[in-house]
C-alpha cells in the first residue's frame, strides 16, 4: 500500500493531497499541466520534505513531519525515470545501466542484467553512446538503469512527454510489459489519458494542488471533473469484459460485459482474455424502440440511471447495459425528442470498429 497524505507550498502553488494506492500496481497521478503532479512525484521520492503529513509505503515511514522522520532519497530505493532520459553522456548504454546495478548491489535482485536487456531490447544498443540512440531508445535505457538499481518504488514523471508519437507507441509496450513480468509498484505520471488507459490499475485525480477524485479507472472514468480535463472527445466510460470469441479472418471479438457481449474490433486477443475498454460517449447512439437494418454491430438493452448536462452544451446520459456503466453524448434536442428520462428503457448503440485504438489488455489481477 502505498499511502500519502502530504503539504508542500511552493512560492504560490500548494499542494495539499492525499490517496491510498493498493501495491503493487500502477498508480497514473493524472491531471492538466501545472496540477501538481510532479510535486507529488517528488515529495514521494524525497527530492522534496514536505511541511506536513506523511508517506508510508508498504507499512514503512518514509517521511512524516509530526514526528520529524524523513528517509534520505538514497535510502529510499525508489527509482525515479524523468521526462528527459538523464543518462551519463560519457558512458555506453551498458555503462549506464551498469551503473544502476552498482547502485544498489546488496539489495534484493529483482531482475537480472540480461533479463533487463531482454526485456527492453537493448542487447543491439548495448554499445551506443546515448547521443546515438533516439529518444524512445534513450528512455528504454532509463527505464532498465531504474529497474537494475532494484528499486521498491519505480516513479515515472512524464517519461513520454519528451518524444514523438510514433516513439510513445514504441515504448509504451515495454511499460506494458514491465508491469506485467514485475510486482514492483508503479507511480506514473501523465497528462495523456491514453498512456493512463493502457497502464494504470488505480487512477489519482489532480487539480490545483488536490485530489479530487482516487480509485479504479472504470469509475473516475465516470466522473464530471475528468470529463471537464480531457475534453469532449475523449469523455466515455471505461469498461472491463472478458473475451468469450474470437475471429481471426475479420479482427474481431466477442466481449463479455455485465450480462450482456459486445462486438469489438480486436487483433491479437484470446479468449480468456481480461480487456479494457473505452467507449467514447460520442460514439454511443441511444433508441428508445428495438433497430433493424443498420449496420450497427451492438444493440444492447439498457437502463437510463442519470441525465446531466455537460459543460460542452451537450447532455450526458448514463445507461446501464447489464452491470457495466456508459456514457452516450446526445444534443439537447435529443434528449427533448426521446423524452429521456432515468429509469426509462434504452437500446444502446455501438458501433464495433468505434472501439479501436482504445482496447487494452489488462495483466492478470490487475
Amino acid at each position: 500500500m502505498l499511502e500519502v497524505s502530504v503539504v508542500k507550498q511552493l512560492a504560490q502553488f500548494r499542494l495539499d493531497a492525499t490517496f491510498t494506492a493498493p501495491t503493487p500496481g500502477v498508480i497514473a497521478l493524472f491531471g492538466r499541466s501545472g496540477s501538481g503532479k510532479s510535486t507529488l512525484t517528488n515529495v514521494i521520492s524525497g527530492l522534496l520534505k514536505p511541511d506536513a503529513g506523511a508517506v508510508c509505503l508498504d507499512g514503512e515511514v518514509l517521511a512524516d513531519a509530526r514526528i520529524g522522520i524523513t528517509v534520505p532519497v538514497e535510502r529510499r530505493r525508489i527509482g525515479y525515470v524523468f521526462q528527459d532520459a538523464r543518462l551519463f553522456p560519457h558512458f555506453s548504454v551498458e555503462g549506464n545501466l551498469r551503473y544502476g546495478e552498482r547502485r544498489r548491489r546488496h539489495a534484493p535482485a529483482l531482475i537480472a542484467f540480461d533479463e533487463v536487456v531482454t526485456l527492453l531490447a537493448l542487447t543491439r544498443l548495448l554499445q551506443r553512446k546515448p547521443w546515438e540512440l533516439s529518444g524512445g531508445e534513450r528512455q528504454r535505457v532509463a527505464l532498465g538503469r531504474a529497474l537494475l538499481s532494484r528499486p521498491r518504488l519505480l516513479l515515472l514523471d512524464e517519461p513520454l512527454a519528451s518524444i514523438d508519437v510514433a516513439r510513445r507507441e514504441e515504448v509504451l509496450p515495454y511499460l506494458v510489459a514491465l508491469r506485467d513480468r514485475l510486482s514492483i509498484p508503479m507511480v506514473y505520471v501523465s497528462h495523456q489519458f491514453e498512456e493512463v488507459l493502457r497502464l494504470a490499475t488505480h487512477l489519482v485525480l489532480l487539480e490545483g494542488g488536490r485530489v479530487l477524485a482516487e480509485g479504479a479507472v472504470e469509475e473516475i472514468s465516470l466522473y464530471p471533473e475528468l470529463q471537464g480535463i480531457i475534453g469532449p472527445d475523449l469523455v466515455g466510460a471505461v469498461i472491463e469484459g472478458l473475451v468469450t470469441r474470437v475471429n481471426a479472418e475479420t479482427g474481431s471479438a466477442e466481449l463479455a460485459v455485465g450480462t450482456g457481449t459486445l462486438h469489438v474490433s480486436l487483433r491479437d486477443a484470446r479468449p480468456g482474455a481480461r480487456i479494457r475498454l473505452q467507449l467514447l460517449a460520442r460514439d454511443v447512439i441511444l433508441a428508445t424502440q428495438p433497430v433493424q437494418g443498420l449496420s450497427v454491430r451492438n444493440a444492447l438493452a439498457s437502463t437510463v440511471i442519470a441525465i446531466s448536462d455537460d459543460e460542452f452544451g451537450a447532455v450526458l446520459v448514463r445507461v446501464d447495459v447489464g452491470g457495466a456503466i456508459v456514457l452516450a453524448r446526445i444534443t439537447q434536442d435529443a434528449r427533448r425528442a426521446l423524452g429521456l428520462r432515468p429509469g426509462d428503457a434504452v437500446w444502446t448503440l455501438v458501433k464495433a470498429v468505434s472501439t479501436r485504438g482504445h482496447t487494452f489488455t489488462l495483466a492478470p489481477g490487475s
